[in-house]
């Protein structure tokens, strides 16, 4: 009697590991058009889980540790999204980067990629900023949020280099192992509870995202009538998380489960 999908055990992560390969040479040749539409969209889903934190984490009364937790929950949102209702993300598509190990793509495509897919994002991150400010929701108890989003962009804007890059590095170790995981699930269910503990993770212990933060910076700025955000170090962050996002990405999830599971294996895209 044949099992079906949706009661099959999960994926081993030595399939896995081949799923994420082959998916990376697709994503690869997918066609540019198609790229930034599910880019914008990333961009946007990820924005909308950045602001439904503000909004949480807003006034809360709860404790230092459980507000995060709370907002981690909520933040989580945005990959849920990318990933079932479908969108490139350039912080999980680093991934791709176990098809270029087995030489399954080579780097032009995966420059390709990740210049588009960022590109994309950062126009669905800023689209987001404009409509919410359009919208004026900071007004939201009684300008509470507009305050909290301002305060979460001037301490991302003061983080040291140092804090920045190793925030970002140790950020897309958890959103890739959360899309990873997302790999071994059968059923939707299985994928939203795969993205929650890494997601919810990194958002409490306060990990950096180059994506959200194309959101949290440039709507802080936006609302910041009293200029208290250096311009300079917003910007420094968005350069230092994302190269962190792409060694923690690259090096210590594909690059590592590369190594586990695909060295050697013979060169094969199917």
């Amino acid at each position: 009697m044949d099992t079906k999908p949706y009661l099959a055990d999960a994926y081993t992560p030595r399939e896995i590991a081949r799923l994420v390969q082959h998916l990376g040479v697709s994503k690869a040749q997918t066609d540019t058009i198609t790229l930034v539409v599910l880019a914008v969209l990333a961009g946007a889903f990820i924005s909308l889980g950045a602001f439904f934190y503000t909004v949480v984490v807003t006034g809360s009364s709860l404790g230092f540790g459980a507000t995060r937790l709370l907002g981690g929950l909520s933040f989580s949102l945005g990959l849920v999204l990318v990933i079932v209702a479908g969108a490139e993300l350039f912080t999980g598509n680093n991934l791709l980067a176990m098809a270029w190990a087995s030489r399954l793509i080579g780097t032009r495509d995966v420059m390709r990629n990740w210049v588009i897919v960022y590109i994309g994002n950062v126009i669905g991150c800023m689209g987001t900023v404009l409509f919410v400010v359009w919208a004026d929701v900071g007004t939201l108890g009684g300008g509470a949020v507009a305050e909290t989003a301002v305060q979460i962009a001037r301490s991302k804007a003061g983080l040291s280099i140092g804090q920045a890059f190793a925030r970002g590095v140790l950020c897309n170790v958890l959103v890739c192992l959360a899309v990873w995981l997302t790999m071994g699930g059968r059923s939707v269910a299985d994928k939203i509870v795969a993205i929650l503990f890494p997601i919810t993770a990194f958002v409490t212990i306060g990990f950096e995202h180059s994506i959200a933060n194309w959101f949290f910076l440039p709507f802080g700025l936006a609302i910041d009538m009293q200029a208290t955000i250096p311009v300079a170090g917003a910007a420094w962050n968005l350069l230092l998380v994302t190269a962190g996002n792409i060694v923690g990405g690259t090096l210590m999830v594909a690059g590592v489960y590369w190594i586990a599971y695909l060295r050697g294996e013979p060169k094969q895209d199917g």
